[in-house]
């Protein structure tokens, strides 16, 4: 089963985020921990992960590299407030999937219900390609 997990040291955000999407039927984990995340990454436990923009006292920008290196398929779904644009071109340099403003309402957790359910079928896509070649 395809695995989300929930990256952030906001409280409040992690648990709006994951009741939204259990409720939608993921396989949701959460952590406000960079050492849990690579854990999950490494366990290949979560394949796309909303990393909200800073943890464990690191900026998002910085994690993104080493959780890349952990799983070079993983897909990362920034979830910040404004960020910087030199900070923004190296977050898309290692290779982002999408880039989504901290939710303040419903229309904004729809954009990141839409991300993730776009991530998720991108997964899906690419392995349907790759058992077919």
């Amino acid at each position: 089963m395809l695995g989300l997990l929930i990256a952030d040291k906001d409280l409040e955000s992690r648990k709006q985020m994951a009741d939204m999407f259990v409720e939608a039927g993921y396989n949701v984990m959460v952590t406000s921990s960079a050492a849990n995340a690579l854990a999950g990454i490494l366990r290949k436990t979560a394949q796309v992960v909303l990393l909200g923009s800073e943890f464990d006292d690191l900026p998002a920008v910085d994690l993104i590299p080493l959780l890349k290196k952990c799983n070079r398929k993983l897909t990362i779904i920034l979830v910040s407030d404004e960020v910087p644009l030199p900070q923004m071109r190296k977050a898309r340099r290692e290779g982002i999937f999408y880039h989504a403003l901290k939710p303040s309402g419903a229309e904004d957790r729809e954009e990141i219900r839409q991300a993730v359910q776009c991530a998720f079928a991108s997964i899906i896509n690419n392995r349907e390609v790759r058992n077919n070649s």
